[in-house]
């Protein structure tokens, strides 16, 4: 492990842990339940004790001894092992008496009615005041899902101190509507507001797959789009209209859920490329098979097959960041959503994303407004090297054009086939009056 983690320091990437102090497992003979022959020693004895969903045990946080154990394991991992922070897994859980299992968070009322576990709340600000003294540069995420106010906020601020709260209602959203609606009820108002749905100052991570559907139990992504039909027609030179799909809305749905995010993006191994399993580790329940323990990674280096299109259009995606810096404009500004056409718009630093989600219908001459000057073309998921038919012509540059005399606004003409979504950035115009005074 330490080996893996100098490895990956030397590669300038950061590794982070997923940290686990929401609760502990039953078993006594390898676990904590009865360390020292009580059940009581790390845990509640009251009724407390036992997870209601997970059937797990739930530490006690309000015991001294019980903070200084898991405080010391934040503080072991970072020194002994140089991990670079950690995702807490289950803090909804840490923070209400109920677990969060009762409740909507439909309103503010939620978090501020008594059932919130005050011990849990002192030892999260208490395990990232540590984390953070201890390496200012660690990074530490919640994964949590109420919304709780001032989860991302600084102690000092009065709130939890974490950096990050992952966005987990986005792929629960994106499999929600690939199960349960047809193609042509999507809706890009709704689909941009559940994008887009956090507090001012409050950074989240966006993500289009979680470890809830890439492992055994659901599907991932590209498993609910292609279904067996992957297993057949993902060579090259194979024609399937459910392949075709499938890809097109795999990148599209990326692509706005990375364009999108509120200050980080998350992506679940192989959703990158569009693995074609699940991960399923040996249990009793599989006869211990380490069949679906792995990822298979020659695929996205198999140019005989679709997949290396999805990881060519993932890396060109990042690199648009990499290249562009759109993701310090902290939000969009929606230029268009129109749910009868199914078309969405919005800018973020000095790119214009558009978006064609109607399964049937090309637009020709689609007006965008947007500002003066020239458009050209950066990112086209249509492009056949992405896997696409390619009926846009990326070379061409787009001039917006006045329309209503002097007080009128500037509009893009564009060419959206069904189920595309294009990148393009503004250069201004030179003025022909630029150089006068010169």
């Amino acid at each position: 492990m330490k080996d893996l983690i100098d490895e990956a320091h030397g590669m300038d990437l950061m590794v982070i842990m997923d940290l686990v102090h929401s609760h502990s497992v039953k078993n006594e003979n390898e676990g904590l339940a009865r360390f020292d022959g009580t059940p009581d020693l790390y845990f509640h004895k009251d009724a407390r004790r036992e997870h209601v969903a997970w059937d797990s045990l739930c530490f006690d946080y309000g015991k001294h001894h019980v903070i200084h154990f898991l405080l010391s394991n934040c503080k072991f991992w970072l020194e002994e092992y140089h991990f670079d922070g950690f995702r807490f897994d289950g803090v909804t859980s840490m923070l209400y008496f109920d677990h969060g299992l009762s409740r909507d968070f439909t309103n503010y009322a939620f978090y501020y009615d008594g059932n919130q576990d005050a011990d849990a709340i002192n030892y999260i600000s208490l395990a990232n005041l540590l984390i953070h003294e201890i390496n200012p540069h660690a990074i530490t995420v919640a994964e949590e899902m109420s919304g709780m106010p001032g989860l991302a906020e600084p102690v000092e601020d009065g709130g939890f101190g974490f950096n990050f709260r992952l966005a987990m209602g986005i792929p629960d959203y994106w499999i929600k509507i690939i199960k349960e609606r047809s193609d042509e009820s999507w809706d890009v108002t709704e689909m941009f507001y559940q994008l887009t749905s956090r507090r001012s100052g409050e950074k989240t991570i966006s993500y289009a797959e979680s470890h809830d559907q890439a492992l055994v139990g659901d599907k991932t992504i590209i498993f609910r789009l292609l279904d067996k039909e992957m297993y057949w027609f993902m060579s090259k030179p194979s024609q399937n209209l459910i392949i075709d799909r499938g890809l097109a809305l795999h990148k599209m749905i990326r692509l706005v859920t990375f364009a999108t995010n509120g200050g980080g993006y998350l992506n679940f191994m192989g959703n990158e490329f569009g693995h074609p399993e699940w991960i399923d580790f040996p249990r009793e329940g599989n006869n211990w098979s380490y069949k679906y323990a792995r990822r298979q990674w020659s695929l996205a280096d198999n140019k005989d097959l679709r997949y290396h299109w999805l990881g060519d259009f993932d890396k060109a995606m990042l690199d648009l960041e990499e290249e562009y810096k759109f993701l310090k404009e902290p939000w969009c500004n929606k230029v268009l959503d129109n749910k009868g056409d199914q078309t969405l718009a919005f800018e973020r630093g000095e790119l214009l994303f558009v978006f064609n989600f109607n399964p049937f219908k090309s637009f020709q001459d689609y007006g965008i407004q947007t500002h003066p000057g020239r458009h050209i073309m950066l990112l086209n998921t249509d492009s056949p090297e992405y896997g696409g038919f390619g009926n846009i012509d990326d070379s061409v540059i787009y001039m917006s054009e006045r329309y209503g005399g002097v007080s009128g606004q500037n509009w893009l003409k564009l060419y959206l086939p069904p189920r595309t979504a294009i990148v393009l950035i503004r250069k201004k115009t030179p003025s022909i009056y630029s150089d006068i005074s010169q």
